[in-house]
């Protein structure tokens, strides 16, 4: 060892401490120490570092005179080369301001002292040569001014710099190791004090943020995600409280807010202020008020402030509300809180929060009962394509049902004004199941089914409509367009010192024709009054005072659109005003609530015994595109139905249609021909096939006519159908005529010519 020291090259390293304090003895204890352990563990090495001490005397200016400056491994920090006297290195510890008591504790700063030693050890042996610790003289005139300029220029500073930059082992202290020319910030515990004891919440690492518990064996790599100060125990407070006391983020003895509120001569609920000339003194309530008193609570600090009416000394508001606005502006007041609306032209010179009432300028109108004035109110559940679809497909089933039942009904034969008849009302008395009318063919029956399935929807639903035209719907507003107000003349009324006189103004209203009111009572008179009695017909206002108006007089005025969008009701603050952002997210806390609902409750109470103004004016009149689909459906059967009867009756009178000689008729004879067979009877079909009184062609008399040895015959030769218009020899069912003989036995009682007469009438 003596060898190696006699041969070892030395490098003098100088120490800036102050002395006096007990952190700086200990951190010279732990860097003389880091000397010794290092070389006696490194004996081999060729350097050998030689510590000079120096007192700073707790003289900052003295310290920066020991040594040029306090570096950073950073190039960007100091790129110039490091001046330094000839022949000495010197290291720096920075130390604390006021340090306090000695410690004779080993410390933190011990430990980073001791490695920062062994790090510039391992550094100077890396560029260890007899000529790398030279310096260079300056070349410096005679007239300098500090002895800065007079120090030498180390040869090798920058391969020092490198080196050290290098260095990475695993030291008392951590992981010693540069990133980007800084040593990483070691972990912190946090503690929560507690009296004279504390206990652990946590940790705060630079790459995983506030932590539970340290876990090295976890990858930290993800920064934000750990940082969540609810992974940390539950902190106890002074009170043993676990709330959080305010007044963290502003300090709470700041000075009050000078808060300013307009005021109001009417709605009142939104904003009341009461001055007492006696006390000088003001009181403020208000649903505006009471919003803002509850936001305050929720921020996470203490805001203290006085609420200032905007009011002349006899108790009028001094202004306008763009007057009250700009006294935050000129600083006047730090806010304004209030029935304020959030509108461009006054977000140029102020910041307003989040609003906390709904937006809008909408109309009010006066409604009426229209009930009893229209005696055609029947005709209203229904719109008139409706009606007329409705009123053509029951003439066309009444003509689809005749023509299936014409041949095999005798309730749909007689004369054509007969049958006719007979056809509307079976198919008209379906609406209310009134036909007595028999149904005999499937055909007919299978659209008369379908048919009762929609006539039974659509009275059902014409009987619901008409009820609620006859009840629900009774009240209507007397106007729903503004272009009508224009175009009519007529007054409308709006509040004095609101932005709505110049949206009235922009719609086209002439000032003669806009009155101000000032509140719910006011306006109710003018609208009792009437547009042509100075009166108004309409009125402009903003949603939350047309609600309270509504609240008050909810069954003799409605709200319709339009609606005329802007920000709502929100509070005042100067521009960049730190406040607006908590005060927002505060708004949000309160507004998504039930401490909202509470507040509205105490100051408009509950609306439920008002009729609702969206379904009084909303017609319930039933349109063809609810009932298409059934239309469809009846009219789908009722053409196949048609379809099947003409090619069945077709199929089975083809000869008629097409007799052998058709070349000596025209097509039209032979329709015509098809036609009168039509409008015959179906003698095949089972209604007309009735035992007992018809067997072929004979009819039997009745059992009571006693028996006569007499007898007569009588012999008809005739059709029992007109001769064929195509004059052949074939009937209308295409067989030849039959002669009919009737016996009929001699009759002893004196009717016997009169029955015999009924018979043969009965047989032609």
């Amino acid at each position: 060892v003596a060898m190696a020291q006699n041969t070892a090259i030395p490098v003098k390293v100088g120490v800036v401490l102050d002395l006096d304090a007990g952190v700086a003895k200990i951190g010279w204890s732990c860097i003389k120490m880091a000397i010794n352990d290092f070389y006696a563990t490194n004996s081999h090495y060729k350097t050998r570092m030689i510590l000079n001490s120096r007192d700073s005397k707790r003289d900052v200016v003295g310290a920066a005179a020991a040594v040029t400056l306090k570096y950073e491994l950073s190039r960007t920090a100091y790129p110039y080369p490091y001046r330094v006297p000839e022949g000495t290195a010197y290291y720096v510890t920075m130390l604390q301001d006021n340090p306090g008591e000695v410690d004779v504790e080993l410390s933190n700063y011990g430990l980073w002292a001791y490695d920062a030693t062994v790090a510039l050890a391992m550094a100077v042996e890396q560029i260890a040569t007899a000529a790398n610790f030279g310096f260079q003289k300056a070349n410096v005139s005679t007239s300098s001014t500090t002895d800065l300029d007079t120090l030498g220029v180390s040869r090798n500073g920058q391969n020092l710099l490198k080196a050290l930059a290098n260095i990475s082992f695993k030291g008392l202290s951590g992981d010693f190791q540069f990133v980007d020319g800084q040593l990483p910030s070691s972990p912190y515990q946090i503690v929560n004090v507690i009296g004279d004891g504390a206990r652990e919440v946590g940790f705060w690492t630079q790459r995983s943020g506030l932590v539970r518990e340290l876990n090295s064996s976890l990858p930290m790599t993800n920064i934000s995600s750990t940082s969540n100060p609810k992974q940390l125990a539950t902190i106890i407070w002074p009170g043993d409280s676990t709330a959080v006391p305010k007044g963290w983020q502003i300090p709470t003895n700041g000075k009050k807010l000078r808060i300013g509120v307009p005021v109001l001569q009417g709605f009142r609920e939104f904003v009341g202020v009461t001055i007492d000339n006696a006390t000088n003194t003001s009181t403020v309530t208000g649903y505006c008020i009471d919003v803002f008193d509850a936001v305050a609570q929720a921020l996470p600090y203490a805001l203290t402030y006085d609420y200032i009416p905007f009011a002349r000394p006899d108790g009028e508001m001094a202004g306008t509300y763009d007057d009250l606005i700009h006294q935050v502006n000129i600083g006047n007041y730090d806010a304004v809180v209030g029935d304020i609306t959030i509108i461009f032209n006054r977000s140029m010179y102020v910041d307003s929060t989040l609003p906390f009432t709904e937006s809008g300028v909408s109309m009010v109108v006066p409604i009426v009962d229209s009930k009893t004035k229209n005696a055609w109110v029947f005709l209203k559940p229904l719109t008139w394509d409706l009606w007329v679809t409705s009123f053509c497909f029951f003439i066309f089933i009444g003509f689809v049902v005749w023509v299936l039942e014409h041949r095999v009904n005798e309730e749909f034969r007689g004369p054509p004004s007969y049958q006719a008849g007979t056809s509307f009302w079976f198919s008209f008395s379906t609406m209310v199941f009134a036909q007595k009318e028999k149904v005999v063919s499937n055909l007919g029956r299978t659209v008369v089914i379908i048919w009762f399935f929609v006539v039974l929807i659509f009275t059902q639903s014409y009987t619901a409509s008409l009820t609620s035209f006859l009840t629900v719907q009774k009240l209507q507003p007397t106007v729903t367009d503004v272009k009508e107000l224009i175009r009519n003349g007529k007054a409308v009324g709006y509040q004095p010192g609101s932005f709505v006189y110049g949206i009235l103004k922009n719609l086209g209203f002439d000032d003669s024709k806009l009155i101000p009111y000032v509140s719910p009572e006011e306006c109710d008179e003018l609208f009792t009054k009437g547009s042509g009695a100075g009166g108004i017909a309409a009125a402009f206002d903003e949603v939350p005072y047309i609600r309270l108006f509504l609240s008050k007089y909810c069954s003799k005025y409605t709200m319709i659109d339009p609606t005329f969008k802007v920000g709502g009701f929100g509070f005042v603050f100067p521009r960049r005003s730190p406040l607006v952002s908590d005060i927002s997210r505060a708004i949000l806390e309160v507004t998504e609530g039930d401490e909202m609902k509470r507040i509205e409750a105490a100051w408009f109470g509950k609306q439920s015994n008002c009729p609702d103004s969206t379904t009084s004016v909303t017609s319930t009149s039933l349109s063809l595109h609810s009932f298409w689909g059934l239309f469809l459906i009846a009219g789908i059967a009722s053409v196949l139905a048609l379809m099947v009867f003409v090619a069945t009756f077709v199929y089975e009178n083809w000869e008629a249609l097409m007799p052998s000689n058709s070349s000596q008729h025209s097509i039209w004879s032979r329709i015509l021909n098809l036609f009168s067979i039509f409008n015959q009877k179906d003698l095949r079909s089972h209604t007309f096939k009735k035992s007992g009184n018809i067997d072929n062609v004979g009819i039997s008399l009745p059992s009571t006519c006693a028996p006569s040895p007499s007898s007569f015959s009588i012999h008809t030769d005739f059709s029992r159908e007109p001769p064929s218009p195509l004059g052949s020899d074939l009937n209308s069912n295409g067989q030849a005529p039959q002669d009919v003989s009737v016996d009929v036995d001699q009759l002893t009682n004196p009717n016997q010519e009169n029955s015999t007469t009924e018979i043969n009438q009965a047989n032609i």
